[in-house]
């Protein structure tokens, strides 16, 4: 029996998950945080722990797992304490124990179980779809002092005006501003008057053009001209951003198996197209609320596949 697809799932609402025999996975919250070294900006989440003096069954895991397989709550005990007898076997064989989506075990050269955390699943429901980002820092100041230095190793020299003692050049200059002004107010009128007649001309040509268009136009006679109707069915996809995938697949073919393997079983699958790596993706199903998509999540993991994940879209 495995039981690390229910351990999981238990994760996202309580802080303590018993294995009756073995141990505790516990949950944290931690709060987000930014790596200097990388500029890296971490969202809040759960991370996870274990505890193997902790081995008093709180009724948790076997309770969640007796509803889940609706079987009497005596029998899955014996079978989650089985589990706890095996893991120990395993770890004393010095053997490493890999739980998905929650991490690994191993005993040290003391004798103690060591445990650490696969960290690929936020368990923490409030960041549910957050990522983490890179937050780039703006150098304002550093930018600043750049410029201060590049300006004071820049040579400015000032090289006085020279005026002349002449006394009629400025005349002379006030007399050429004066010409150029009236020049130009002449040139400026002619080409307003220019503009204008040009503009009379396309107007006319543009209405004669409309009358001979209106005069050619042929219209029905009689009735109209009646067409047979079309009936066209639009088919669009509906789906949600928050997709339960199945699968990834390099061939196509592989994919549109794996839709209707699902379809089959009454799943509303769905192929979603080619991802970055170049594999064709198959969805469950999707939904519109990340709370639906999630708890579906955690069913599907339970009772089909325990390598289900949720895709969310931007």
């Amino acid at each position: 029996m495995r039981i690390e697809g229910f351990i999981s799932t238990l994760l996202y609402d309580h802080n303590c998950v018993v294995v009756p025999g073995f141990g505790a996975f516990l949950a944290h919250t931690k709060s987000a945080e930014i790596d200097a070294s990388s500029n890296r900006l971490t969202p809040p989440l759960k991370t996870i722990s274990f505890n193997s003096q902790l081995s008093i069954n709180d009724g948790v895991l076997v309770s969640h797992i007796a509803r889940e397989k609706k079987l009497d709550y005596d029998s899955i005990l014996d079978q989650v304490e089985n589990v706890g007898k095996n893991w120990k076997k395993r770890l004393n064989d010095s053997e490493r124990i890999e739980l998905y989506g929650i991490g690994k075990l191993w005993l040290n050269s003391n004798g103690k179980i060591q445990f650490q955390p696969e960290n690929k699943i936020n368990y923490l429901t409030s960041s549910f779809g957050m990522a983490s980002l890179s937050a780039i820092p703006i150098q304002r100041e550093v930018l600043k002092e750049e410029v201060e230095e590049l300006e004071s190793q820049i040579p400015f020299i000032i090289t006085p005006e020279k005026r002349e003692t002449t006394s009629f050049r400025p005349w002379l200059s006030y007399a050429a501003v004066v010409l150029l002004m009236i020049s130009a107010g002449f040139t400026g009128f002619r080409a307003f008057g220019e503009f204008q007649n040009k503009q009379s001309v396309a107007q006319e040509e543009a209405q004669k053009e409309v009358s001979r268009l209106i005069q050619e136009a042929t219209f029905f006679d009689g009735n109209p001209l009646e067409l047979p109707a079309v009936n066209l069915t639009l088919n669009k996809k509906k789906q949600g951003k928050h997709h339960v995938i199945a699968g990834a697949f390099r061939i196509k073919e592989n994919a549109n198996k794996k839709v209707a393997q699902l379809k089959k079983k009454g799943f509303s699958a769905q192929y979603l197209g080619v991802n970055k790596y170049g594999l064709h993706q198959v969805s469950y199903s999707s939904f519109e609320d990340s709370k639906e998509a999630l708890g579906f999540l955690r069913k599907i993991r339970s009772t089909e596949s325990r390598d289900a994940w949720l895709l969310s879209e931007k």
